[in-house]
């Protein structure tokens, strides 16, 4: 990627809910197949993420990962931890929406969900974590793998209660190519965005694959996988995906910008121009994006449009060529 232009990435605010009574369902939910592994003093932590881990698919004891989630001062693990860890192993922890909604979503499709409770108060919490792999209407309940309980049965009220408490914070992991039942566009999103770089790339390219299945004109997952691919060193995938977002949203001044600079960087200096002072045209004189924009231009007007010939992309997966510059 060129040095120089400026290439606008993305930027995401999300916020969550949080309900404190779960959603009836008719029919119970229970995954008996998940392993069980006892806790010992304070390693909550390993044990609920090893659970998860195996699950998956991994062959992983809490032992094997104490030292990566475990800090003795605090005889405990930090939530960031337990994510960092999930990566290194080969999965993609995403975390859940704040509502019993989602969770149910997961347990439903076949998947536990890790948890973060606290069992005390907020002044004076008791940090404990669990992975929740049942719901029994019929009773009231939730389940859990907890502790030294391989079924513990908590009252839903008092469960909700008690994750509430925790800000509702829980996550599921995945193996490449897959998506959470309860997932968001911007959910999904968020999630790929903030792994980047910290696993594979390939799992990167198979999670926007999947999400782009699920949602194929959603315009923030289409800009995002175009910077990924635009990134990726595939102009090709990274053009396609710009013109998607253009054809949606043709005043995206962010995707106009990034097309801009994808075709300076080709030596396609006329088509460039035109893009970036379309871009500026639709963006109002007091938008933050406009200084960014504006050095795109500046760059665009300094090329020399003779020293470069307007290069196509190469042939796209489907095997036959974009019809890049017209």
């Amino acid at each position: 990627m060129r040095l120089g232009a400026a290439l606008l990435v993305l930027g995401i605010v999300l916020g969550g809910c949080v309900s404190t009574r779960p959603p009836l369902r008719s029919a119970p939910v229970e995954l008996t197949d998940v392993p069980f592994f006892a806790q010992t003093a304070y390693q909550c932590g390993p044990a609920a993420l090893a659970t998860v881990l195996n699950d998956s698919g991994l062959d992983i004891l809490p032992a094997d990962i104490t030292s990566d989630v475990f800090i003795p001062d605090r005889k405990g693990s930090l939530q960031i931890e337990l994510v960092a860890a999930a990566r290194r192993h080969g999965r993609l922890p995403y975390l859940i929406e704040g509502d019993v909604e989602a969770l149910l979503t997961e347990l439903e499709a076949g998947r536990p969900v890790l948890v973060l409770q606290n069992l005390a108060f907020r002044r004076w919490p008791k940090w404990h974590y669990a992975v929740v792999v049942g719901y029994l209407p019929g009773r009231d309940r939730f389940v859990l793998r907890s502790g030294r309980k391989e079924r513990r049965q908590t009252p839903t009220g008092l469960f909700a209660h008690r994750w509430s408490l925790a800000d509702s914070w829980g996550f599921v992991v995945l193996d490449e190519g897959e998506l959470p039942a309860s997932a968001s566009a911007d959910g999904w999103v968020r999630t790929l965005a903030a792994s980047e770089g910290r696993i594979d790339p390939e799992f990167a390219r198979a999670g926007y694959e999947a999400g782009l299945a699920r949602w194929p004109d959603n315009p923030l997952l289409l800009f995002a996988a175009a910077n990924f691919h635009y990134g990726s060193g595939d102009q090709a995938g990274a053009l396609k995906l710009y013109r998607h977002v253009l054809e949606l949203e043709p005043a995206h001044p962010a995707a106009r910008n990034n097309l801009a600079n994808l075709l300076l960087e080709r030596g396609c200096v006329t088509q460039a121009r035109l893009e970036i002072d379309r871009a500026l045209a639709d963006l109002p004189a007091d938008d933050p994006l406009r200084p960014a924009l504006e050095d795109t231009r500046n760059e665009a007007r300094a090329a020399d449009e003779g020293s470069a010939e307007c290069r196509q992309v190469e042939p796209g997966s489907d095997g036959k060529p974009e019809d890049a510059w017209q």
